[in-house]
């Protein structure tokens, strides 16, 4: 088993750069590799404490971009001026109207990297990992403009049935690993493109965010 390396080279990276975790090195090498990102695009961040996943989005997008993230947990002021964050829960349906206010239009990118606060029982871990990612699921359907784009962390035991449809909803669905992943880690990111299904209504009571990103602090 690789030995766990908290303050490895990609966190001392990411502290070095200002960003707020290492994991939005991560996301920068998603976007090197499936250009998740548009200028002046509109990107939607689930569970978006502590903030370095926005940071990463708020430059890609440019000043003529909105970027808008969600969590339980306040994210201290970015001073970022086409960033907005709220704190609640997807389940309370001001929260989900707040979010597509607040994006001005449909959503150009979902992202999600949440993550559960793991108990040591893996069947509940499981089962709570498996929530989020239904959870995120949910919202891109109900947030995504034609031709939108997925990104979201699974773990690599989560069954596939829980993404199968995406398969449907989207012209291409990836798996990726990002470079930076720590050694011996089990998530990978899944990168859906080319959303083609009707958006639909507004989220309303879609599920909870109710647990911590993870992977994500700097310290």
């Amino acid at each position: 088993m690789a030995k766990y390396q908290h303050h490895d080279a990609a966190w001392r990276r990411a502290k070095d750069e200002g960003l707020r975790s290492r994991a939005a090195l991560k996301l920068r090498e998603i976007d090197g590799k499936f250009r998740v990102f548009r200028r002046g695009g509109r990107v939607l961040d689930l569970g978006c404490w502590p903030g370095g996943w926005l940071q990463v989005a708020a430059a890609a997008v440019g000043g003529h971009g909105r970027v808008v993230g969600v969590d339980l947990l306040a994210v201290d002021k970015l001073e970022i001026a086409n960033v907005v964050t709220l704190v609640g829960d997807l389940a309370d349906e001001a929260v989900c109207r707040g979010l597509l206010e607040e994006l001005g239009g449909s959503a150009d990118l979902v992202l999600s990297d949440m993550s559960p606060s793991l108990s040591g029982v893996r069947d509940a871990d499981r089962a709570r990992h498996e929530r989020l990612v239904e959870l995120a699921i949910g919202v891109a359907g109900r947030t995504l403009s034609q031709g939108g784009v997925l990104v979201i962390k699974l773990f690599a035991d989560i069954p596939q049935e829980i993404t199968a449809g995406l398969r449907t909803d989207f012209d291409k669905v990836s798996r990726f690993k990002p470079p930076t992943t720590r050694k011996g880690s089990r998530e990978i990111y899944l990168v859906a493109r080319g959303y083609r299904k009707p958006r639909e209504a507004a989220p309303s009571g879609v599920g909870t965010v109710a647990d911590e990103r993870g992977d994500t602090k700097v310290q």
